[in-house]
């Protein structure tokens, strides 16, 4: 240090420059670039009603009946659900329910496939036969079912057509057994299998059959090796979705089926408990067995998916 050079003061760095300090406001800006490049902004107080929606009317009301099933009136906290499963009346709705809606669901999935594969590129009277498949759901259950029991009740068209002409001696029963509630949650849960199924097969580029026709693939080649595997993460999340439309049927085992014998299925088992027996406890308890079976068969269901499709179901792929 020469003469003519002073000691630094207290606070000054050694280079005789005082500190460089960045202004406040520079400070937020670069806090708020970092922020967003992990997806943090202010954009997600957007998220803030819906989030307040989910929590009240779907959160809230899960673990207060989750809760609820836990303290029955009398015995421990299991004490419903050992009551349910040591009753057969009881714990056989849940096969009822699973023999309604797995073959309903795989029905509704198997039919929309060949439909949709036909009508996603453009023909005239596109329009006119979606719309027609699509109209049962603006029926509604009541509706559908009235319908059934017209159509094919023991005095409906259908049985008047067979005794007329000689094919039946007495009246087909189709309705107030499980063959109505199969009908009934096929009719109205076809329009959603047809609808996510058109949907997912548009997303598939048809440049990639199209290259395969080239190379002498036929269309079942086409399909079963193209197309069926880029479809399986749709074909399963369009199952998942009308497995759990189907399985919580409940007006449909009512109005035409036989709601205390063979199509007494678990959600009527879970209404019964609830507001005939007043035992609130082991309604809830049929309510977490109800959301347990359907998260067990979706497993298995996404399971199949990453064993058939393992790539990205992204970038129209389902």
């Amino acid at each position: 240090m020469s003469a003519t050079e002073s000691p630094p003061r207290a606070g000054e760095p050694t280079g005789g420059r005082p500190a460089e300090r960045q202004p406040a406001g520079r400070t937020r800006v670069a806090l708020r670039h970092r922020l967003a490049e992990r997806g943090i902004d202010r954009q997600l107080l957007l998220l803030a009603p819906a989030a307040l929606f989910v929590l009240v009317l779907f959160i809230y009301p899960f673990g207060y009946g989750v809760g609820l099933s836990f303290q029955p009136t009398e015995g421990g906290p299991f004490a419903a659900y050992q009551e349910f499963f040591s009753d057969p009346y009881q714990r056989d709705t849940i096969w009822t329910t699973l023999r309604l809606s797995l073959p309903a669901a795989l029905l509704n999935v198997a039919a929309s496939v060949p439909i949709a594969y036909r009508m996603r590129g453009r023909f005239r009277g596109k329009r006119l036969l979606t719309t027609v498949l699509v109209v049962p759901i603006t029926l509604g259950t009541v509706l559908t079912a009235q319908g059934l029991l017209n159509f094919l009740g023991p005095t409906g068209w259908f049985n008047r057509i067979l005794l007329g002409i000689g094919l039946a001696d007495e009246p087909v029963r189709l309705t107030n057994n499980y063959w109505g509630v199969f009908f009934s949650i096929v009719i109205t849960g076809f329009p959603f299998a047809f609808l996510l199924v058109l949907s997912y097969l548009s997303g598939i580029d048809p440049s990639l059959e199209r290259a395969a026709a080239t190379l002498g693939a036929g269309w079942w080649q086409r399909f079963r090796r193209i197309t069926l595997p880029l479809l399986a993460p749709g074909l399963a999340t369009t199952f998942c979705l009308t497995f759990v439309l189907a399985f919580s049927v409940f007006p449909s085992a009512v109005l035409v089926g036989d709601p205390a014998g063979t199509t007494r299925v678990i959600s009527i088992a879970a209404y019964e408990a609830a507001y005939v027996q007043y035992d609130y406890s082991m309604a809830a308890t049929i309510a977490v067995l109800m959301g347990l079976v359907e998260l067990l068969v979706i497993a298995a269901v996404l399971g199949w998916r990453a064993l058939l499709y393992t790539g990205s179901t992204a970038g129209g792929k389902g």
